[in-house]
């Protein structure tokens, strides 16, 4: 097992609701006793987790946690960050799942089971602590797979009559049947935006491996009120070595004590072990306020084992663990680079290759009917109302591929919607929109279906202005398998060192793995042997977005949250790179043109939480 990264915040905000939330909650998963569905090691646990809307009553994901390897009593490190609101009743849903491959699609891996809860259930439990029984309930078995998915409650913890409930030997349970329980725990956030970064060593620490030294790690807890701790940072494994030097890590000081710097924080030094039971070396404790003194004599820890202690005698220590290094600096956001004069640069590119179908005809992705948006304007209009916005000046240049050109009928990856070769830019979303339908009356759709052209098109103008000012946003909508894999994976990686993200909507009923394997959530894409500096890729099927009860508003509004969910974070994590941090808001906008935020020299990479 590789221990997860940091915490990762995983915030949602919903533009449709009309209440301002009283504060933000941190929400901690922990399980105990989980089934145990590998039949040569342990279980390898996430936990997903919903809410669930106001109107509609449906379950939408909200975030997953890290896996963790060979373990029935996962603690994750991973956290969900949620707007509480009083007033309302939050439903939440907790699935567990077994991760049986790297696949993102939750019905390929074992369903461990699940449990419901509200918001406020945790926040008003003893210490904001609540333990529930994991269940498997009601279920079905998916069609492709044939393993069982988790059942859907509708908010009032009655199961939906439609699903069927298959016997234990397709669930490895009963329905009803106990699988382990969760453990949720809440605290309020502080609104400390400081980020520690930190390095640490150690020296002489216990050899455990029988034929060769340890493989030692640190995990960082923070106190609780109550007295128990809460899990808030793992580091990397350093193999074969009782002298381990780590990498500097980052994390937000309101994540390591919530703002409270005389909060003890303990610190457990492991031995990796590859079936997950982790040898304990030993442990010492801290704080905030001890650590900001940097390296000193204040920060060489003994490495302590209780256990060991009351056994012998002439027990010491099970080594030492020294801070090497501290610094910290206020976290910069997306709305600081915004107020400063970031302007955010749309380009959107467009499928017109022939897979669509032919635009005369109802059937055709492309069909202009008289009376609604295809799918590919209704995905347009989605994300270009919204981020049109952050762009001073509101013309965004609108490409095609995958079509032939009149008058020669060449196949063109990179073709100006509206005709203009040397600005391909168009007024406002219905520019777009009309400079499209313009198009898909000229050219004939063709083939193939290639991203790496529109991708190389949008970094050449980002690498033209790398001071902060301005950031590059590029939509691709595309209805099919991608041609030309491996160049737009090379094109991706060149362009994740530049201010630029990608945005992918898959329409249409194709089967779109290839497009899930450049969104790297789960696995940084790489190209030649070349990792991708950030993960600038975000993809989503349309298709998930298609409200049956012909709601195009709610869907739509969707749709948008979701894919333009990480550009803020994308944003920061390419001005942190690059040591730009934000200049002041300018004192009188509407005279004064963008300004380029202040450059400071490179620091350490930060992990962002907005």
């Amino acid at each position: 097992m590789e221990p997860p990264e940091d915490m990762a915040s995983l915030s949602e905000f919903d533009s449709l609701a009309g209440s301002i939330p009283a504060t933000k909650v941190e929400i901690t998963v922990s399980c105990r006793n989980l089934l145990d569905k590998d039949m040569f090691s342990k279980s390898d646990p996430l936990c997903v987790m919903y809410t669930q809307g106001m109107e509609n009553k449906q379950w939408r994901e909200f975030g997953r946690t890290e896996v963790i390897d060979n373990t029935l009593n996962p603690d994750f490190v991973r956290k969900f960050i949620v707007d509480y609101f009083f007033e309302e009743k939050q439903n939440l849903r907790f699935d567990l799942y077994d991760v049986d491959s790297k696949s993102p699609d939750l019905s390929k891996h074992d369903f461990l089971g699940q449990a419901f809860c509200t918001l406020g259930e945790i926040v008003g439990s003893p210490g904001s602590r609540l333990e529930k029984p994991l269940m498997i309930g009601a279920f079905s078995l998916n069609s492709r797979t044939g393993k069982p998915m988790p059942a859907v409650s509708n908010g009032s913890g009655l199961w939906m009559e439609s699903l069927r409930t298959p016997g234990p030997e397709a669930s490895g349970g009963v329905p009803g049947k106990k699988c382990g329980t969760i453990v949720l725990s809440a605290e309020e956030l502080s609104n400390c935006r400081d980020v520690a970064t930190m390095q640490f060593c150690a020296n002489k620490l216990d050899k455990k491996d029988f034929f060769g030294k340890s493989d030692p790690f640190l995990v960082f807890y923070r106190s609780n009120e109550d007295g128990t701790f809460t899990i808030c940072h793992k580091t990397e494994v350093m193999k074969n070595t009782l002298n381990p030097v780590w990498q500097t890590f980052s994390i937000p000081v309101r994540a390591l004590c919530n703002g409270d710097y005389d909060r003890t924080i303990k610190v457990e030094v492991y031995d990796w072990d590859r079936d997950g039971s982790h040898d304990f070396i030993g442990e010492f404790t801290t704080s905030y306020r001890e650590l900001a003194r940097g390296q000193s004599q204040f920060n060489i820890y003994e490495v302590v084992n209780p256990k060991k202690k009351m056994k012998k005698k002439k027990y010491v220590n099970s080594g030492t663990v020294t801070l090497l290094s501290f610094a910290v600096e206020s976290e910069c956001t997306f709305l600081d680079y915004i107020k400063g004069g970031t302007q955010i640069n749309f380009t959107v590119a467009i499928d017109f290759t022939a897979s669509n179908g032919n635009p005369s005809q109802s059937t055709s992705l492309h069909y202009m009917s008289p009376y609604q948006l295809n799918a590919y304007a209704l995905a347009l209009t989605a994300v270009g109302e919204i981020i049109q916005h952050y762009d001073s000046d509101k013309m965004f240049p609108a490409l095609g591929f995958g079509a032939k050109l009149p008058p020669d009928g060449r196949v063109s990856h990179e073709f100006p919607l509206n005709g203009n070769q040397e600005n391909p830019s168009c007024c406002g979303i219905d520019g777009i929109l009309e400079a499209y339908h313009r198009s898909l009356r000229t050219v004939q759709l063709y083939g193939p279906t290639n991203f790496a052209p529109v991708v190389t098109h949008v970094a050449r103008n980002a690498a033209a202005v790398q001071d902060g000012s301005q950031y590059s946003v590029l939509l691709i909508i595309t209805d099919g398998v991608i041609s030309d894999m491996a160049q737009t994976k090379e094109a991706i990686v060149n362009a994740a060192k530049l201010p630029m993200s990608i945005i992918i909507i898959g329409v249409g009923q194709a089967e779109f793995d290839a497009m899930v394997e450049l969104d790297g959530d789960d696995v940084r894409i790489s190209s030649r042997g070349k990792l991708a500096e950030r993960d600038i890729v975000q993809f989503v099927p349309f298709r998930d977005y298609v409200d049956r009860t012909g709601n195009h508003v709610l869907s739509m509004a969707r749709l948008a949250r979701d894919v333009l969910a990480e550009i803020p974070d994308q944003l920061v994590s390419y001005m942190k790179a690059q040591g730009i941090r934000p200049r002041p808001p300018p004192a009188a906008p509407e005279h004064s043109a963008p300004q380029s935020p202040a450059r400071t020299p490179p620091a350490s990479p930060m992990h962002t939480n907005i």
